[in-house]
């Protein structure tokens, strides 16, 4: 669904609430020329205490620190931003919604050098269904390894959720739509697992979960820490630090990604190679579930995890 389709029409700039069609910026801003700025991607659920934002405290520290290698100074405390998302969401009256809060580089000067450029903020939230479709959250999706790798952290830092990075992840998912699969997987440098394009990937062998670890030029994904959590409150064995061979995932017993937009997403085939049951697996069904009643607070359990709005 396009914006122009959807029933918003605010959006937070810099302290001050805007309307959507004015939320603009310069086109000689250094964020756009240069991939400078950082984000994140968060959910808000509709729950029976009302919208309750998925760890929105994990999601803002994680704004903050990525930051931190590219000495961008937000002028705003954390307080202030979550006290502008809560109002925001009460705003425009949404149940449930995806919360994208960005800060970039802004408007001063086209050096590569951003000194004397402003810090920019911004926060907008709309409603977003299931990311790859809601049919893939029960029959899962087709994805192949792409030809694209991932960049190394010593080229990079792959710990900060850098708006330009995702160049990389954009020519994996486009070149996997256009050969008729869902989404990628991507590959390091060593050519080990790294992760999806916009997603964490678990692999189930023997009854216990694996999932590369940082060292592999991945993303430290807020629901990958949340899936570990819960899988292993279950009484499953998570190996959490792990190297995943490429010829590891056609032997899998069952595949899955995480990710705050595509949750818990089973993954049926890849490279057109059935994995397990060619469906969706017992275990990521058993974790799915789980996480689907924990953040439709159907079950009472972290509800440290929750900002209700």
């Amino acid at each position: 669904m396009s914006f122009d389709e959807m029933d918003v029409d605010t959006i937070w700039m810099d302290g001050e609430f805007v309307d959507w069609d004015d939320a603009q910026i310069h086109v000689l801003t250094h964020g756009l020329h240069y991939g400078t700025g950082v984000f994140e991607g968060v959910r808000c659920y509709d729950t029976e205490k009302g919208p309750a934002i998925f760890r929105w405290e994990e999601h803002l520290e994680r704004f903050y620190d990525s930051c931190k290698p590219y000495d961008m100074d937000i002028e705003y405390e954390p307080e202030e931003l979550t006290e502008a998302t809560l109002e925001l969401i009460d705003r425009e009256d949404l149940a449930s919604c995806y919360v994208r809060p960005i800060a970039y580089f802004g408007y001063d000067s086209l050096g590569v050098n951003p000194e004397g450029c402003p810090t920019d903020v911004t926060i907008a939230a709309w409603p977003w269904g299931a990311y790859l479709g809601e049919e893939a959250l029960e029959n899962g999706v087709e994805v192949m390894v792409s030809s694209w790798r991932k960049h190394a952290s010593s080229q990079i830092p792959t710990n900060a959720k850098t708006t330009g990075l995702y160049v990389n992840s954009m020519l994996a998912g486009e070149e996997a739509r256009r050969n008729g699969y869902a989404e990628a997987l991507v590959l390091n440098k060593e050519g080990n697992v790294a992760e999806g394009p916009g997603e964490n990937l678990f692999l189930v062998r023997d009854g216990e979960l694996y999932t590369p670890g940082l060292s592999e030029s991945i993303l430290d994904g807020i629901t990958r820490q949340s899936v570990i959590t819960l899988a292993e409150e279950m009484g499953y064995t998570v190996h959490d630090n792990v190297s995943i061979s490429r010829g590891e995932l056609n032997t899998a017993d069952e595949l899955f990604f995480t990710g705050s937009a595509a949750e818990v997403t089973p993954i049926r085939k890849v490279d057109n190679v059935e994995i397990g049951n060619g469906g969706r697996g017992p275990i990521t069904e058993e974790i799915q579930s789980r996480f689907f009643d924990l953040v439709h607070r159907r079950i009472d359990d972290h509800d440290e995890w929750f900002t209700y709005v």
